[in-house]
């Protein structure tokens, strides 16, 4: 994969997560799903952690995974957090929740078991 590829499916990635996690909660369709927000919450991270993880790994262009799996992990939940803010201060129908953030932080830690097992089973290194 290129490494500009990389970087606008991330970076588009994360505008995706800005406009859903920011637009009128009044907008978004309702489902009758007990937690479901959580479970979307945990995909969008581990989506965008497993994106910028390998823009990472293409800008660093080393062969350990470990530099750019924790520089996207830390992203992706300081990212988190800062969307849990952003609700609370600059939205009218929205506000920001501790369990989003924690639905965050495991939607992330799984992209890094992931991108870990399949780091054993695969070289990742050459990617």
């Amino acid at each position: 994969m290129p490494k500009q590829f990389c970087f606008w499916a991330a970076l588009t990635w994360t505008g995706l997560i800005v406009f859903f996690c920011l637009i009128k909660s009044s907008d978004i369709p309702t489902v009758q799903i007990t937690n479901l927000d959580k479970v979307v919450h945990s995909f969008f991270h581990l989506v965008f952690t497993s994106l910028w993880f390998f823009f990472f790994k293409k800008q660093i262009n080393s062969s350990a995974i470990f530099k750019p799996l924790t520089v996207s992990f830390m992203l992706s939940i300081f990212f988190g957090i800062a969307i849990e803010i952003a609700q609370t201060l600059f939205t009218t129908t929205r506000k920001g929740d501790l369990f989003d953030v924690l639905a965050n932080l495991s939607g992330a830690t799984l992209a890094v078991c992931i991108i870990l097992f399949f780091n054993k089973y695969t070289n990742l290194n050459k990617v």
